[in-house]
């Protein structure tokens, strides 16, 4: 990549933040806002007063500076509080046929929606409705169907616990427990492992907790676009001497080096901090493989430091008073053999070695994992065998160590937290019925794939979506478009236009919500809602701009809006709880007794953390006990062909999930294009391509991304990285974790093939 000849392709050599950071800013900043007022957000963002930032789930540290956001979510304020507006005359303008053929960046680029659409199939256009006219709709609709499990309610993670918590109240309320959400696309795994192995699908650790680490590991995330204030945590246990270890399959300058934009001595020198002490380029799905190879390795030096006199390197204690199956632990890692470590891991023995001498020789470890570690079929797995390797020297439930999942959406834990879930438990769901009056379904709903699945036999035929881009975030385009297309009702609450709105039903409706940025007013009282950040911290979110059309309602607003009209003699307080919400955190804490007080403590700076038992060596499972639990082998990714390159799905530094702010990716070298894949320079030799080819990626059932241009980047053998969610089309709507539902998005078979230009293209 040094001397790319491609275009919109060149090397960066700079630190991830840093003046690069700097300057993104002000261009996004002078793109969405000109020299409108609402640059003042971002002086607000992750403010005790303020709001909290839209973007990603990194907490807030205790001691906020002036400039608490970070590149990202400066673009994320900027994307929601532009000056662009999509009006009905937009609308009478553009078709909905038309609009479907813009790309996902200019179709969310076009503005923020500005009152509530209805489609007219006669004229092919969306047209206005009123609010009450738009509810009325979609309570026929939600009538019309045979039983109520014909719907399904998504979840997105930027809805608040008020609008989340009324949102599980309406489905059940309507009988059923189909909820799809965000969670089932990324940290599912998390959420189903964890409490197998610790009692609780949450991390373990605060922020204060890498203040006293004596390690940290970083597996399968990428800080510098995912989640930018992080970089300054690491920063900090840099700067302690602390060391830090990478296992990720490309080379991602937000783990190398880092400039933090709010130090003037580091900008003024340009100077940066390294961050990453080892960086080992692991093959994708080869996670598994890694942390049993440290664990084997840890066990032969625990064994050899005994034989020598000492105590040995496990925490024995720890084992024998809060654990089970440490016995099958061990025979499980003896089973395996190093050959088949180093094949599947892609490392050598001696790297995988390094990094277990680097875990044992430290008191204290943190282990940060994303969705590299998550996106696979066996992402749950990989998931336990963390809390395995963790649980062996005693690195959960004491300060400075745990385990750190990073969490995307900033309330996706939250909205599980309150009730987003399709496997509701028993207790939970008995405080809601007598808190509400209410007779709530025992019957297990759909998650996302399954969500998908009865959209597309029929089964389902009703669609609201509470945010996000559904059809685009999930596997399998040509499945889930389609899908949309057959349904009777698909109602999106949204802020800006997105694909899924464009993918319209016999009755679909576009109902625009305010944004975290603007002020949410009822009977002319500011309202406050809630986040749930990564470490289990609950604070309050306050809008200060002005809303981007008066016609816009709170996501609480419309929650109740439809409530109401769909079940006008409910017992449940609709209209009262929308007036104030302390009477829905009031509900909340009724339900969810680890809310006590919550009215008072989010009224706290920083507000509070919920109860993590774990963090106290507490474990709520069945036995009480932590348990190492055992999968067989190293995750062989169920026999798919060892030749085969895998490729994984990657977001762009101008990205949020599904949203595209812009079509750069600064740290990886790319401006103005997102049709490029990564590969490892030697595989392109040997598959006899060069840097510039235009090439198809083919799965071995012939799904095809076509006509993409190859970059040679650091990254490791046998892999292929492409961008999400155009690469989607690469994973089939079954592949996924069937453990938990994830999709495989991050572990495609392909091959490659040179690409032939259609005729006319």
């Amino acid at each position: 990549m040094a001397d790319s000849p491609i275009k919109g392709v060149a090397p960066y050599g700079g630190p991830a933040g840093g003046w690069g950071a700097l300057q993104a800013v002000a261009n996004a900043v002078r793109k969405e806002m000109g020299a409108s007022a609402n640059t003042r957000a971002l002086l607000e963002m992750n403010q005790p007063d303020g709001f909290d930032c839209p973007g990603c789930a990194w907490p807030d540290p205790k001691h906020t500076s002036s400039f608490e956001f970070c590149e990202n979510g400066a673009k994320a304020v900027t994307w929601e509080a532009t000056w662009k507006r999509v009006t009905r005359e937009f609308f009478a303008e553009h078709t909905v046929s038309e609009l479907r053929g813009w790309s996902d960046y200019e179709i969310e680029d076009a503005g923020r929606l500005t009152e509530p659409m209805r489609y007219d199939a006669e004229t092919d256009r969306l047209v206005p409705v009123t609010w009450d006219e738009a509810f009325a709709g979609i309570a026929a609709r939600l009538h019309a169907l045979d039983h109520p499990d014909q719907a399904e309610f998504y979840t997105s993670g930027r809805s608040s616990n008020e609008s989340a918590f009324l949102y599980q109240l309406l489905a059940r309320t309507f009988g059923t427990n189909n909820f799809p959400d965000c969670s089932n696309m990324c940290h599912e795994p998390t959420s189903v492992g964890l409490p197998q192995s610790i009692g609780v699908g949450k991390g373990t650790v605060m922020l204060e907790d890498f203040d006293q680490a004596d390690a940290v590991f970083c597996i399968g995330h990428n800080p510098g676009t995912n989640h930018p204030r992080m970089l300054t945590t690491l920063r900090e246990v840099s700067l302690r001497g602390k060391p830090i270890v990478v296992l990720n399959p490309l080379r991602e300058r937000g783990l190398e080096r880092f400039a933090a934009p709010q130090s003037p001595e580091t900008m003024l020198t340009l100077s940066s901090t390294p961050l990453a002490s080892a960086y080992h380029q692991v093959k994708v799905g080869g996670d598994v493989a890694v942390l049993k190879g440290m664990m084997k390795a840890l066990l032969a030096a625990d064994a050899a430091d005994i034989a020598a006199g000492g105590a040995g390197l496990l925490d024995r204690a720890f084992i024998a008073e809060h654990t089970v199956g440490f016995d099958g632990l061990v025979a499980d890692l003896d089973a395996i053999s190093w050959d088949a470590i180093v094949r599947r891991a892609g490392l050598a023995r001696d790297a995988i070695e390094e990094m277990a001498r680097t875990y044992w020789s430290a008191e204290r470890v943190i282990v940060c994992y994303g969705m590299g570690i998550t996106q696979h079929r066996h992402g749950t797995e990989n998931v336990r065998q963390i809390a395995n390797l963790l649980m062996l020297r005693g690195n959960i439930g004491k300060p400075g160590a745990g385990i750190c999942p990073l969490r995307g959406h900033s309330n996706v834990q939250g909205d599980r937290t309150v009730g987003i879930t399709e496997i509701p438990a028993e207790p939970f769901l008995a405080r809601l019925d007598k808190a509400f009056g209410i007779a709530a379904p025992r019957k297990h709903g759909h998650n996302a794939v399954e969500a998908l699945a009865a959209m597309a036999e029929g089964s389902s035929r009703a669609f609201i979506g509470l945010g996000g881009n559904f059809a685009v975030a999930m596997p399998d385009p040509e499945v889930a478009f389609a899908a949309f297309r057959k349904l009777d009702l698909n109602v999106q609450i949204i802020t800006k236009l997105n694909r899924t709105a464009l993918l319209v039903a016999k009755h679909s409706y576009i109902l625009p919500c305010l944004g975290r940025t603007e002020r949410d007013m009822q009977n002319g009282v500011r309202q406050a809602v809630t986040v749930e950040d990564s470490m289990s911290m609950v604070h309050a979110s306050r809008g200060g701009l002005k809303p981007a059309s008066e016609n816009l309602r709170s996501e609480v607003a419309i929650v109740a809006g439809i409530a109401r009209a769909t079940f006008p003699d409910s017992p449940v307080d609709w209209e009262g709880m929308t007036a104030d919400y302390d009477r829905i955190r009031d509900k909340i804490e009724e339900v969810f007794p680890d809310f006590f007080d919550f009215n008072a403590r989010i009224r706290q700076p920083g507000g509070f953390r919920l109860r993590v038992d774990a963090s106290n060596r507490k474990w709520d499972t069945p036995d009480g006990k932590a348990h190492f639990l055992v999968a067989p082998g190293i995750a062989e990714d169920d026999g798919r062909d060892e030749g085969t390159l895998i490729c994984t799905t990657l977001r762009s530094h101008d990205q949020y999930n599904t949203t595209i702010y812009g079509l750069n990716d600064r740290y990886r070298g790319v401006t103005g294009r997102r049709d490029v894949i990564f590969m490892n320079a030697e595989d392109l030799a040997a598959l006899g391509f060069a840097e510039g080819s235009k090439v198809d990626l083919v799965t071995p059932d012939e799904r095809v991304l076509a006509g993409v241009t190859a970059v040679a980047y650091p990254i490791a053998k046998g892999v292929v990285g492409a961008y999400y969610p155009e690469a989607n089309v690469l994973v089939a709507a079954a592949d996924y974790d069937r453990e938990c539902g994830t999709p495989a998005y991050k572990s495609i078979p392909v091959r490659l093939r040179a690409h032939v230009a259609q005729a006319g293209s």
